[in-house]
Parts: structure tokens; C-alpha cells; sequence
């Protein structure tokens, strides 16, 4: 078994890193700039919009980027569905509620400026949503020397009465790191494409890593070539930690995300063709797999046991967190077998060849 660590053990003294409000193409951002990794954050919605090594210059989270001047307050990179996964009902969306809710629709403010503390830089914003009667409060913790960040969002119900919602990650892959042999993996198990109908919409059924198109062909979902469907596929998630990966092995990059399955019970996979090439691969994870209004949600309940939304009463506040990590690979990298945190590392092994990644996640595992 080959194994490689990553990690920067020279520290860096002196070293002016970018922190509070600064203008990224003209958009009001968070940045953090360490000595070996750059993270962005646009207030103007809320979007982790770059995550990139100091050693690349390829940003796997460059779907949807605004185009220079364009200040708009809208959703791209990776960015948050809060108060719901899909569609309002009818009546919402006449009243102004939009596609995954309100957080990637309203601005954003920050809190806390970038600070250090013990080799960690941290921050903290904040964000309103009206509509939904419900507050946001991110914290973003981004180690100085290893390409790792973790988020600890805390959600209140501003509203006098309880309520259901949802809570969904959005990050979304676009080229040029998504290719063609671009590799996916996720922990998984049991999945169903969206579009089916009740009393049964998570029938037919498949097994991590295949799902079934409307006509009945099997599909890796791996890979993307030039097509989408089934456009979008949910799976549970049977372990205590949930993961998502994505691996480009040609450019030897690595992006992925994972998480307490107890706070995202659900991954689901949407995929995008654009011209006949991969144009998106969105790595979701949140707290529901059915990507409908509520009244359906409500009428489902549950998918093999798993929720398909949750509660909040009325002042009450609910946390839920991940962590997002970069890391490099060698060309003959197959794709994500397993992955595991012991200790303060996290350890990734190697589909077929077995080979394993160890990537350090000191002052973050708290």
C-alpha cells in the first residue's frame, strides 16, 4: 500500500493574509488568503465561490461565477438551500418565495472580522431570511498551513411558532475541473432519481454507485459524459459521517466534503450537460432526499426510514456543520474507496489500488 501525507510542516511567521470586506470582481467577499490556500466567500448571497490551492489555479468551485461587474445576489460555487431543497408551492413562489429558499437570495453580513488563533483563521457572518421568519449564523474556521476549512452554521427561528424546513449544501463542480473522467464518489447506499410521484417517488431503486434511468438502463453515476439523466439522484447514508468526493486525476486535484450523517442524513447528485460535455456536478448533502415542496414532504414523511424534512420551534436554534478539504493526487488515482478521521487526520483510501491519502486536520476537529 502506497500512502501519502499531506501537510505543511515549515510554518510561516510572517505571513499578510487578505481578511474582512474585500471586492472580488467587484463583488463585496470574506476572503481568507493563507500561505498555501485561497477561500472566498460572497456576501452578496452567501457563495463559497473559490477554494483553491496557492499551487493551482484551477477553482473546482467555479460553476455559476458571476461575471466580472456583475454584483447580483444570487447562488453559484457552493452555496446554501435554507429554508428548503426545490421548489415553493404555487402560492409561495406568487408571494415571492424562491427556488431553495431564501439563503443564497439575501445578503449577507459580517459579523466577526478574519482572525488567527492558534494557526486557524476565523470568522463569522450572518444573514436574515425574511420570508422564512429564520437567521443564519456561519462560522468559517480555515487552517493557515493544510487545505482544509470546516463551517459551523447555527440556524433560529425567529418566528412564534415552530415550523418545518430544510437545510441543504449546495456545492456544485464545474470545468475546468470537471471533465469527462472527472470521478465522484460518496458513501452512499441506497438511491433513487428524482421525478417519480407518491405514493412511491424513491421507487425504482439501486444501490450506491448505479441509479436507473426513466426507461429502465442503469447508470454510473462516477462519471459524467454527455448525459445528464438521471439529472438528479438521492442516497442515504448509513454510516455515523458522511462523505462526497470529487477527483480529477489528469489535473491532480482532489475536492471533498464530509460531515455528521446525524446533521445530513441525505447525499444527492445533480448532474449537468452542456454542448455534449459535463458543464456541472452538484455534490449535495442536507437533512432531505425528496426534492419537493412541503405539502409533499408532509404527506411522504419518510424514505426508508430517513426524514424527509425537520422541525424547529418557535426561538429555538439548530447547528449543523462540515468540512471541506483539497488535496493532491498522483494520475493513477481510481476515485474514493473509503474515508476516515482518526485522530486529527483524515484518511482517504484509494479505489482498485488501494492507495491512501492522509491529509492533516489539526485545529479543526473540535
Amino acid at each position: 500500500m502506497v500512502v501519502i501525507r499531506i501537510g505543511f510542516i515549515a510554518a510561516v511567521f510572517f505571513y499578510s493574509f487578505c481578511h474582512a470586506e474585500e471586492l472580488v470582481d467587484g463583488r463585496r467577499s470574506l476572503v481568507f488568503d493563507t500561505p498555501v490556500a485561497r477561500l472566498v466567500v460572497d456576501l452578496a448571497g452567501g457563495a463559497i465561490g473559490e477554494f483553491r490551492s496557492k499551487n493551482s489555479e484551477i477553482n473546482p468551485l467555479s460553476w455559476a461565477h458571476p461575471k466580472a461587474g456583475d454584483t447580483s445576489i444570487h447562488g453559484f460555487g457552493h452555496f446554501l438551500c435554507l429554508d428548503r431543497w426545490g421548489p415553493a408551492s404555487d402560492a409561495e413562489a406568487a408571494l415571492g418565495m424562491p427556488y431553495h429558499g431564501e439563503a443564497s437570495n439575501v445578503e449577507w453580513s459580517i459579523a466577526h472580522d478574519v482572525k488567527e488563533n492558534g494557526g486557524v483563521l476565523e470568522a463569522e457572518m450572518r444573514a436574515k431570511l425574511p420570508k422564512a421568519g429564520l437567521s443564519a449564523r456561519r462560522a468559517v474556521r480555515m487552517s493557515r498551513l493544510n487545505l482544509v476549512f470546516k463551517v459551523r452554521e447555527e440556524i433560529t427561528n425567529d418566528n412564534a411558532i415552530g415550523r418545518v424546513f430544510n437545510m441543504v449544501q449546495h456545492p456544485t463542480i464545474a470545468p475546468p475541473f470537471l471533465e469527462e473522467h472527472t470521478i465522484v464518489n460518496c458513501n452512499g447506499r441506497r438511491g433513487f432519481a428524482q421525478g417519480g410521484t407518491l405514493p412511491t417517488p424513491e421507487e425504482p431503486s439501486e444501490d450506491w454507485p448505479n441509479a436507473r434511468q426513466k426507461n429502465g438502463q442503469v447508470v454510473d453515476m462516477r462519471r459524467l459524459q454527455s448525459d445528464p439523466n438521471p439529472n438528479v439522484v438521492s442516497y442515504v447514508i448509513d454510516d455515523a459521517l458522511g462523505w462526497v468526493a470529487a477527483a480529477n486525476p489528469a489535473q491532480g486535484w482532489l475536492i471533498g466534503y464530509f460531515w455528521p450523517t446525524a446533521d445530513y442524513p441525505w447525499v444527492s447528485l445533480w448532474r449537468d450537460v452542456r454542448d455534449g460535455k459535463p458543464a456541472a456536478r452538484g455534490l449535495e448533502f442536507g437533512s432531505t432526499g425528496l426534492h419537493q415542496p412541503f405539502a409533499t414532504l408532509l404527506k411522504k414523511g419518510h424514505i426508508w426510514d430517513r426524514p424527509l424534512f425537520e422541525y424547529i420551534d418557535a426561538g429555538k436554534k439548530i447547528t449543523k456543520s462540515y468540512t471541506a478539504f483539497l488535496c493532491p493526487i498522483p494520475k493513477d488515482f481510481k476515485g474514493v474507496d473509503t474515508l476516515s478521521i482518526e485522530g486529527e487526520f483524515l484518511h482517504l483510501r484509494g479505489e482498485k489500488n488501494g492507495r491512501e491519502i492522509i491529509v492533516s486536520l489539526r485545529g479543526l476537529t473540535d
